[in-house]
This record gives C-alpha cells, sequence and structure tokens, in this order.
C-alpha cells in the first residue's frame, strides 16, 4: 500500500498549515516493539469542548494519558482506534501495517474528516486530503489526541499478554526490545504475539544470539 501521493510533509521547519472543515489528527503507538500490535487512531476534537492538557502522549505519565484519553473519548465529534495484528505485521512489514492501521482509523471514525494531518513524514493512502507533519504530536492537538488514544490502547494490549506471559516483563518495557526483553527472549524463546520478521525475535527462532 502506498502513502498517499498527493499528501503534503510539513516538516519543523514549516508553520502548521490553517484548514477549513473538520480536521482529524492521526497517529500511531507500537512500530519499535517486538510484540503484540501496532495500533493507530485518529480524532476530531470538537471546539466546543476543549480538552486542556493535550500533548505527545510519551511526555505524559500513565495516569495522565488514561484521564486524558477518557476525556477525548467523552467530548471528541468523532474517534476510532484500529489494530493491526504481529501475524499481519510479519506478512506486509511493520511500515505498510503503520499505513494500514492508519487509513482504517480514519475510515472508521463515525464522521467524515475534510482534511487529516498524520504525525510523521508519510501519508496512508486515505480519500480525502491529508497532510503529513514531523513531529505533529507536539504541534497540533487532534494529533496529540490521537498519541493518546493509541498509546493507551496499546500499553493496556501488554497489559492483558503480562498476564498471560509473566515472564517477559512485557508491563514494565511494553514490548521494546530492552535488554531485560531480550534476556527473557533469550531464555523463553519468543512467544506466539512476538514479530517474526522482527531481527531478535528471527535471530531467536534461527537459534542466534
Amino acid at each position: 500500500m502506498a502513502g498517499n501521493s498527493t499528501g503534503r510533509t510539513i516538516t519543523m521547519q514549516d508553520e502548521v498549515p490553517a484548514v477549513h472543515g473538520l480536521l482529524a489528527g492521526v497517529d500511531e503507538a507500537g512500530r519499535g516493539p517486538l510484540v503484540g500490535n501496532v495500533v493507530a487512531a485518529a480524532v476530531i476534537l470538537d471546539a466546543d469542548h476543549p480538552i486542556k492538557g493535550l500533548a505527545d502522549s510519551k511526555k505524559l505519565t500513565a495516569s495522565r494519558r488514561e484521564a486524558l484519553a477518557a476525556e477525548i473519548k467523552q467530548h471528541a465529534k468523532a474517534w476510532a482506534v484500529v489494530s493491526v495484528s504481529p501475524e499481519e505485521i510479519d506478512r506486509i512489514n511493520i511500515l505498510q501495517a503503520t499505513m494500514l492501521a492508519m487509513k482504517q482509523s480514519v475510515e472508521q471514525l463515525q464522521i467524515s474528516p475534510d482534511h487529516v494531518f498524520i504525525d510523521g513524514n508519510r501519508c496512508p493512502d486515505i480519500s480525502c486530503a491529508a497532510t503529513a507533519i514531523i513531529k505533529g504530536d507536539a504541534r497540533v492537538a487532534e494529533i496529540s489526541a490521537a498519541s493518546i488514544l493509541a498509546k493507551v490502547e496499546r500499553d493496556a494490549q501488554m497489559e492483558v499478554l503480562h498476564q498471560q506471559y509473566p515472564y517477559y516483563g512485557f508491563d514494565q518495557h511494553k514490548g521494546y526490545p530492552t535488554k531485560a526483553h531480550m534476556a527473557t527472549l533469550a531464555e523463553h524463546g519468543p512467544c506466539p504475539e512476538h514479530r517474526r520478521s522482527y531481527g531478535p525475535v528471527k535471530r531467536c527462532l534461527e537459534g542466534g544470539e
């Protein structure tokens, strides 16, 4: 799946363009981890119900993210969260799986946006106008809101996996390739939700270090 060829990328040196009509923000969580789904969210905020404290989800505490996520779901005009499985990630690669999750999150919004701002440097193949915003999760409220929903959902999924496979410590490192994760991967081998196409998991399956 190719990115939207009409999409424009806004760098850190560019001003975020003004958009008329309904704006949706889109962001993802979980590209880097070795295990679990990649998650994308799309949000259309309601100007009549502003949400204070929106920021890049990585800059917020877990409790603050969860509180904001509840507020976003209550007050946004529309929101959607989509997960793409490790099997699909292995089949089409993480970039395409991320683009797929983003595309589907926009398509599942209860209201169709006029324009979509995507966090990052490329746009998924969607039917409406789209702009990629570098560091958009810190620059655009709609993207910040999407980043929070995606991160909260992804973390919740990792808590479920922790209950199923407590020896990996997914509740601590959230599937990222930390020293502790690599040690347990070497000791126990991959679980069914590990991404087989990722180097450390692939090498483990092949009997390497």
